[in-house]
């Protein structure tokens, strides 16, 4: 590997989700070396030397061999690393992180463009690692030069496959021979990303006849993104299109989002399998407990689990929160609307493989179309709920803090009044229709605005679009 050093420490930004930039550029050994030292002194002054590292990586360009110069730094100052030998989803590195005992680093990028390649820290309860923990992580960035491991023996490398038991617990939480009875008609595009060689080789396992697409890892993920929203998932859609009642699902490149396509070839939104999820593992399988959601997620969710006597937990945007939230509390399921997503029994990380098979298991349950089933959700919440999002770039963060300062106390949005306000994570309006809200909240890691809008019309869409391009707050 090259050693190009151009853009050292100030270009690092270390948050939840780690830190990202292009390989090449800020994405350089000097600044990967600086980011696993500071985890490193993270993890030895909480737990010493004594606590192992497990590290995997995705399919990205360079992602395999940034994470062999992470484990060889690890080891030289004394931690023991297991590295794993094939490409990894995060989810599965995370639930191994937990099964081990182990803090894990994963090498992503998540669903970013292929140019970009990331480091994230997965703490040993596995889920994104909370702000105190980043806060700790940052600081240690910014002071590098004062950190030393002294007298430290050289650590253990071994090399390891977490699949199988990655697998095995998938396989206790999933009812397998039910999906295979039902014949349901599967068709999964893996993206090009790391869920290939395992959601694929779990219906493998368990007899599971499917047809798959883009099944191969690529670096530049077919010259798309390893997105799974509708706008990346266009050769899956004109799939389903040819077919009578197949479903398609698909993952994000690092696995831990989902993507899916109901048997009328329409993209299904995150807010509505988590919805319908919420309802199957309620009924069918009879798990108790709450229901977490972020204040960016509809609000049909409240008004489902209100339906269902589910008490409803909600947290600012960001899996973090929501993870945090599923390990303090008794969860049944906690999502988010980016399309991330986990259950009772598994981890406080978003997990799209276990998404999916979620999917497939509560078709099988139902015996209805998914299209059917959403269609009982609207019946549910009284009428469909429509969700759109703008961003705004700004140019700095000074005038990001001056926006939001504008937005934060008004009385009419559009034709409407508004009727409640609360300002969990920046400010969101409830409207007087009692259908409609707009969240306006800043990004945590750009001068971005962010502005959330739902209702029940398209009509009512639109108009709330408008009204916020005119406004005279953005001009």
């Amino acid at each position: 590997m090259t050693n190009d050093n151009d853009g050292a420490g100030p270009a690092i930004k270390f948050g939840t989700d780690g830190w990202r930039a292009v390989v090449g550029k800020d994405f350089n050994l000097k600044n990967v070396e600086i980011v696993t030292k500071a985890i490193a002194k993270y993890v030895y002054d909480k737990d010493g030397i004594q606590k192992p590292f497990i590290i995997g990586f995705d399919p990205r360009n360079k992602a395999k061999e940034f994470a062999e110069f992470c484990a060889g730094i690890l080891c030289n100052l004394g931690f023991s690393v297991t590295l794993s030998e094939e490409v990894i989803p995060t989810p599965v590195l995370a639930y191994s992180a937990k099964l081990y005992a182990s803090n894990a680093i994963m090498f992503t990028a998540s669903h970013n463009p292929p140019e970009y390649l990331g480091v994230k820290f997965i703490p040993e309860y596995a889920g994104p690692a909370t702000n105190e923990i980043t806060n700790e992580i940052v600081d240690n960035i910014h002071n590098i030069s004062e950190i030393s491991f002294n007298n430290l023996q050289k650590g253990e490398l071994k090399y390891k496959s977490f699949k199988n038991r990655y697998f095995e617990h998938i396989e206790s939480l999933i009812d397998f021979k039910r999906i295979k009875e039902a014949g349901i008609q599967i068709i999964y595009d893996g993206l090009y990303g790391a869920s290939i060689g395992y959601f694929d080789r779990l219906l493998e396992r368990n007899g599971i006849n499917f047809e798959s697409m883009h099944m191969y890892h690529d670096v530049n993920f077919g010259g798309g993104m390893p997105e799974p929203k509708a706008a990346y998932l266009s050769e899956l859609i004109d799939e389903i299109c040819q077919r009578t009642n197949a479903i398609g699902l698909s993952n994000d490149g690092d696995g831990d989002r989902f993507g899916v396509i109901n048997e009328k070839a329409e993209y299904v939104s995150p807010n509505e399998i988590i919805a319908l999820l919420l309802k199957h593992l309620l009924l069918n399988k009879k798990i108790s407990g709450k229901l977490v959601k972020t204040v960016g997620a509809s609000q049909m969710l409240d008004i489902v689990a209100e339906k269902y006597d589910v008490d409803v937990i909600e947290t600012p945007v960001g899996f973090k929160w929501v993870g945090k939230a599923m390990r303090e509390n008794d969860v049944i399921i906690g999502g988010e609307e980016s399309g991330g997503l986990s259950i009772k029994g598994h981890i406080p990380e978003k997990d799209g493989i276990l998404a999916n098979l979620l999917i497939l298991e509560m078709l099988a349950y139902e015996n209805k179309h998914l299209w059917e089933l959403q269609e009982d959700l609207k019946q549910d919440a009284g009428c469909e709920f429509i969700n759109k999002r703008v961003d705004v770039k700004l140019e700095n963060q000074q005038q990001l803090k001056k926006m939001m300062m504008e937005f934060s106390d008004l009385k009419t949005i559009a034709s409407y009044k508004v009727f409640e306000k609360d300002a969990k994570d920046g400010v969101r309006y409830f409207l007087d229709d009692m259908k409609s809200r707009i969240l306006i909240r800043p990004s945590g890691t750009e001068p971005l605005l962010r502005v959330y809008f739902e209702s029940d019309s398209k009509d009512k869409i639109e108009e709330l679009k408008k009204w916020f391009e005119k406004t005279e707050i953005i001009h």
